[in-house]
């Protein structure tokens, strides 16, 4: 069975199901079927919650273990079961081929996957697909962006004309957290409504001195002075280092779906399209694409991974010292010898 993400909370009402798997690369979306399904297993009993991430060296057999282990407080349990990289190997394809055949009683499971490709859904995918709920999740085009921003807007009791929904989805370009922060932030600023241009405008425009996206610009710009004063002055505006990972793993994101795009031989405005990068994005991604390899792409990101759970206190250290690091570490790296 396959249900729109948009569809997802009114199925929810109606019951949940054993088994659901979320597939895309849309880090809001996907933020936000979580918390649907999180939500509706609370309320159906399942008050214990595991997450697992089957990453390099993952032991498959404790996906099995785990549904039989309920602890004693609770007869009910949520398993999220996140593969980063869509491709689970041989023994994790059997594993999830006999978990999906033989579902485990009193368990609600939610596989999260990124978009995977016709072609790499091999035998297990089918039975995931066959057995559970998928919900694939999807970036809105850029056309179908300023339909996405006036649904949320009216989800907050706002409307506004055509010219200043396209001049919003111009500013996030493509990027859905910083449209969801945006819409967030008109409807605590003014009252419900119809906006007029100049009042988006000056709240989306009157932001403080510096922002992650400055930061993340220079990175790619490989302007390691620019980087190093925006940072100081994030950290001085008493900014989140949390509020940093977000943008800066969905810039590198899309850094390395374009230099992988390109890897397989496709040219780079097709790459650009495909990883929802748009406008003067562009240029700053031809510039780092030539200088950043696609090993440092990818241990970049593998790098924002680890920072992320210094943030959430899963490892110890010290995020903005992290963070600096890599940033002004990306910004110096000179022009790339190998693809």
């Amino acid at each position: 069975m396959k249900i729109a993400a948009e569809q997802l909370a009114q199925h929810l009402e109606r019951g949940v199901r054993p088994l659901y798997v979320l597939t895309g690369d849309e880090p809001l979306a996907l933020m936000e079927c979580l918390d649907a399904i999180r939500a509706a297993a609370r309320r159906h009993g399942y008050n214990e919650r595991l997450v697992l991430r089957a990453e390099r060296g993952f032991d498959w057999r404790q996906l099995k273990a785990s549904s039989q282990s309920l602890s004693l407080f609770s007869s009910r349990r949520l398993i999220e079961l996140h593969i980063p990289s869509g491709k689970p190997g041989n023994e994790g394809s059997s594993a999830l081929r006999d978990y999906a055949t033989h579902p485990p009683p009193d368990t609600l499971t939610v596989v999260v996957l990124p978009h995977i490709d016709k072609r790499d859904r091999s035998d297990w995918y089918p039975a995931l697909e066959a057995a559970g709920v998928v919900v694939p999740i999807l970036t809105p085009t850029p056309d179908h962006l300023p339909a996405w921003l006036r649904h949320r807007l009216a989800a907050q009791g706002l409307q506004t004309d055509t010219e200043t929904l396209e001049f919003l989805a111009h500013q996030v370009e493509g990027n859905l957290l910083a449209a969801h922060q945006e819409i967030q932030k008109l409807g605590l600023l003014y009252p419900q409504g119809r906006l007029t241009l100049e009042q988006v405008r000056d709240a989306v425009l009157n932001v403080s001195r510096y922002d992650p996206f400055q930061l993340g610009d220079a990175m790619l710009a490989g302007d390691a002075t620019r980087a190093a004063h925006v940072l100081e002055g994030l950290k001085s505006e008493g900014v989140e280092p949390v509020a940093l990972v977000g943008v800066l793993a969905w810039l590198l994101r899309g850094a390395l779906k374009v230099k992988s795009a390109q890897a397989r031989g496709m040219d780079l405005m097709s790459a650009f399209g495909q990883a929802k990068i748009w406008g003067d994005r562009q240029q700053l991604m031809r510039h780092a694409l030539g200088r950043l390899s696609l090993k440092k792409l990818q241990a970049a990101l593998l790098k924002m991974a680890e920072i992320d759970k210094i943030n959430k206190g899963v490892t110890q250290g010290e995020p903005w010292l992290e963070i600096s690091r890599l940033c002004l570490g990306l910004a110096r790296t000179g022009p790339s010898r190998s693809p």
